[in-house]
């Protein structure tokens, strides 16, 4: 197992209550970026839309095992961990039957812990698994705080484009709550900029903005408007496997350089 700063797994929240941000296309393809350079990694899809698992070709027909059996029947995580087509790289499914979890957990009296249960350090140790992933719902619903309650950290995708930075202060009180209730130790893990494109002027504007209100939260590398990001999923696989030439398989792969060397702990090592 790589060594990390606690016990166990790091885990991390990938989230933005507004849709359409990049945070699918960050999970998978930072996932696949990080497993390329020796990790392995976890991917919970917790989004009813089930967009990361059929980003990394999970079959709607073969998601008999999925995030909602881990969380509402408690199914043994070792139960419901799908193997991609990318080394190192599995995944947790997701389908529409986690758009009913919030009404099935508002009576449970563990429901915001459920999901920290379910990763418990142990069996995500048995699985070799070095970093989790939870692709969180585009919503701050029980789902998300679940994986707030989970998680170390929580990495935000922004996009760039006009009013990006207004949704982000409900997303941090949601994180202070969570903070200051359930998970005293949970941070940002940092700010991504999505959808970029460095010849408009209101990307640039946008993340001048982002980076003068969130100072170093803001990771350096930017992700880019790329026509092949966009394809891969089609194809069910990480844009780093559809077109490494890419420069979105570029950005994806400096954000993981980056991230790793913000986490100097969290360091592949050679498995035996």
């Amino acid at each position: 197992m790589a060594e990390i700063g606690s016990p166990g797994a790091k885990v991390i929240s990938i989230a933005n209550q507004k849709g359409g941000v990049g945070k699918t296309t960050t999970a998978i393809n930072l996932g696949a970026a990080l497993a390329d350079a020796g990790l392995s990694i976890l991917i919970v899809d917790l989004d009813p839309q089930g967009n990361a698992s059929t980003g990394l070709g999970i079959d709607p027909e073969s998601r008999r095992a999925t995030s909602y059996e881990l969380l509402i029947d408690g199914d043994p995580l070792a139960d419901v961990v799908h193997k991609t087509s990318t080394e190192r790289l599995s995944i947790v499914p997701g389908t529409v039957d986690l758009s009913s979890a919030d009404i099935e957990l508002v009576s449970n009296e563990k429901r915001s812990h459920l999901l920290k249960d379910a990763l418990n350090p142990i069996d995500l140790e048995a699985l070799g698994i070095d970093l989790v992933l939870i692709d969180c719902p585009p919503s701050l619903s029980l789902l998300t705080v679940n994986a707030f309650v989970a998680s170390h950290s929580v990495l935000v995708p922004l996009q760039s484009e006009f009013f990006a930075l207004e949704g982000l202060s409900q997303l941090m009180l949601t994180i202070r709550e969570v903070r200051s209730s359930a998970n005293p130790d949970l941070r940002i893990e940092g700010v991504v900029l999505t959808m970029a494109d460095r010849r408009n002027n209101l990307s640039q504007q946008v993340e001048a903005d982002a980076r003068d209100t969130l100072g170093d939260l803001v990771m350096k590398t930017v992700v880019p408007r790329n026509v092949r990001l966009s394809e891969s999923p089609s194809f069910a696989l990480p844009v780093t496997e559809y077109d490494p030439t890419s420069k979105g398989a570029a950005a994806y792969r400096e954000l993981a350089r980056e991230f790793l060397s913000r986490n100097p702990k969290l360091q592949p090592i050679e498995r035996v």
